[in-house]
Parts: structure tokens; sequence; C-alpha cells
């Protein structure tokens, strides 16, 4: 990548990575709660970040008030969602049924998303305890095993040579929600883009709460935008796919402009081909 390329990424990912950035973005939600000034727990905030990574799809304005209906809604009842999630309170305050929550989404899919939620809050109190347990075991989630040794780039840590990958451990924490996507040649993308809040750090937007997770590990959450931008910079190949191996490719271009830190090239990408 020559040095003109380099500049201008590093340029556009200081223009755009901004508090402003998360406005209008499913980001909004990390904010949620704010545990410093004493209203809800870091443990609130991964659920309220996970349950809007994953409804973080299509439009904007369709899929944003509806993580804020879940949100106001466990507040409503018990002022946490985690504690809402714990105390089965969604099973009543939430509707159940085939009829459609979002998109391809039911109400029931939503329940049984919640309750799986609920299960890995009652066993370790939050979601970062949890996959930072699993990630020391070896990435046992009580699913099909991790495959480990394989390619890199790898989220999570380094362990005697092995590498967990934490985006598989979060899929198989998850075996019958279809709400949290699967699949290991899949980008994947909401997982990703929850990845990138928990773990990179001094960023104005993502969180850093995982300081046991490496940001060098973060695979690049696979955007429309950001693939329609990293094409046309030749960054990726013209008509890739939004594959396990686009991610890849992109994140490993990127960690030539950001060494340590590739994901800090999302919001270069992205922001440019919002602007667009």
């Amino acid at each position: 990548m020559n040095e003109a390329l380099k500049v201008k990424l590093r340029s556009l990912a200081d223009r755009y990575e901004v508090s402003s950035f998360c406005d209008e973005d499913p980001s909004q939600f990390l904010r949620w709660y704010q545990p410093v000034a004493g209203r809800g727990t870091v443990a609130d905030v991964e659920v309220a970040s996970f349950i809007a990574a994953m409804l973080a799809f299509g439009n904007r304005k369709q899929f944003i008030p509806k993580i804020r209906q879940i949100l106001e809604t466990s507040d409503r009842s018990l002022g946490s969602v985690t504690e809402w999630l714990k105390a089965g309170a969604y099973k009543k305050d939430f509707l159940s049924g085939p009829a459609k929550f979002y998109r391809f989404y039911s109400y029931d899919d939503m329940q049984i998303f919640f309750g799986e939620l609920a299960d890995i809050l009652k066993k370790a109190g939050s979601l970062g305890e949890f996959f930072r347990t699993k990630m020391e075991e070896g990435g046992d989630t009580g699913g099909s095993p991790v495959r480990e040794g394989s390619e890199r780039p790898r989220s999570g840590l380094k362990r005697g040579g092995d590498f967990p990958l934490l985006h598989e451990i979060i899929s198989q924490a998850f075996p019958k929600s279809a709400i949290v996507p699967k699949g290991r040649t899949s980008a994947n993308k909401r997982i990703h883009m929850f990845l990138r809040w928990m773990v990179r750090r001094n960023s104005p937007v993502d969180l850093g709460f995982w300081d046991w997770a490496d940001p060098a590990s973060l695979l690049i959450p696979l955007d429309v935008h950001v693939m329609q931008e990293a094409a046309k910079l030749g960054l990726i190949p013209e008509g890739a796919t939004a594959s396990r191996k686009t991610a890849g490719l992109l994140t490993s271009a990127l960690a030539e402009v950001f060494p340590g830190d590739p994901c800090r090239g999302d919001f270069a990408l992205f922001g440019l081909g919002v602007d667009k």
C-alpha cells in the first residue's frame, strides 16, 4: 500500500472517530447506561450493547426504535436489563408468538434470544466474564468445539500457541438463537462490531471494557459502505463477497495503516461511504 493512501485513511479515521459518530449510529446504545454516574452496571452496558449489535442491520430508522423499545421495557420493569433477563421478567413484559418483531425475527425468536442471554448472566454475572472464562478454558461453551490453530487474524487471547476464536465462542454460546450470527465462513459483521465496541481502547466511540482481548486481533465488521469504499481504494478485490476471507483480507490491509488497531480503519471507510 502506498504512503499517500495510508495518510488518507489515517486522516479519514481522525475525521470520523469522534463522539458525534454515535449520534445516529447503533453505538449510541453503548452509553444507554452510565455506571460512573450510578445508572446501571458494566454488565448492563455489555448486554445493551450486545442486543443493539444483534439487531443492527437494515434501515437505521427501523432498527434503532426496536432496540430502544427493548431497553425502555426492561428499564420500566426492573431498571436494569441484566436483572430483567435474570429474573425472567422478559417472559411477561415482552410479547411472544410468531408475529414479526423486526424483519424476519419473530417475538418467539426474541424470547429464545433473551432466554440464552439470561442463562449466561445467571452463570457468570456478565457477558464479559462469561466469554473471558470460555477463552481461558479453550473455548468450550458446551456446543461444538472451537477450532484452534486456524488462519489469522484472530479475535482473542493467545494461549500456548493456540488461538481460540472469540467470535466463534460468542456464536456457539447461543445455539438456539437465530438472532446471533453463525458460520465460520461468513463475515458475521454484527459480532465483530460488538467486539470492536468491547475491545478497542482509547476511543471516543468504542468502550474497551475487555482489556483481556487484543485489539490487534479484531476483524473488521463488513458493512456495505465499508466494502464499497475498500474496493474503490483497492484494499479488497472488486466484487468480493461479505465473507470471513474478505474480512481477513481487509483487516490485514488496514493493519498496515493502523498497526495494533486495524479496526480503526472501520471509521475511515464507513464514514467516507456514508458521506458519499
